[in-house]
């Protein structure tokens, strides 16, 4: 049994989100990308010009078949979603076994509580039911040691550093990359 179908569906939980959460998931997002820019290649100004057909595309399909990406969510106690994270699938053949995690963010108000870990768990339980993946992959911005020990914990390892890979206020940020082996320990 996944994570993600262990868990009740209405509070405290992480599930997969729908067009109906669409709104929610643009607000959690755009919260941020602005408290947290460092975190991200895109900024709060570009993400907010973005329609909600944007965004509803980013949670993929609606009637749960395959897309090019799955976004969950985090909701807490009151229903309210207090965090997310997705995974965008690569589209062509000789790197269809890839996934890429992307957007994670769990409101300063939900954390320490085990959201984070939670979402990183439930996508990596969706990738490996989806045919074909071997592999996620993610970027943490270099010094985000928080971010990089739950990704680790989680099964991902570093495999190099991006320099230069984001510009933030004059600054040149690296960006560490990891990679998940979806079948390490299956057996």
């Amino acid at each position: 049994m996944s994570v993600s179908e262990a868990l009740p569906r209405d509070r405290n939980v992480v599930r997969r989100l729908s067009a109906a959460d669409a709104e929610a998931y643009r607000a959690v997002m755009l919260d941020a990308y602005a408290r947290h820019p460092s975190a991200f290649t895109s900024t709060v100004e570009e993400r907010a010009a973005l329609p909600l057909s944007w965004w509803m595309e980013r949670l993929g399909a609606a009637d749960g078949a395959s897309g090019d990406s799955v976004v969950y969510g985090a909701f807490d106690d009151s229903g309210a979603l207090v965090g997310a994270a997705g995974l965008s699938f690569e589209t062509r053949e000789r790197a269809s076994h890839k996934a890429t995690l992307f957007g994670m963010s769990v409101k300063a108000s939900a954390r320490r509580v085990g959201f984070g870990r939670r979402l990183v768990l439930a996508l990596l339980d969706h990738a490996r039911a989806r045919a074909g993946l071997r592999v996620v992959q993610l970027t943490v911005t270099e010094g985000n040691e928080a971010a990089q020990k739950l990704y680790e914990d989680c099964g991902f390892r570093s495999f190099g550093v991006e320099p230069m890979a984001i510009a933030l206020g004059g600054a040149l940020l690296g960006k560490v990359h990891m990679w998940c082996d979806l079948g390490e320990g299956r057996a």
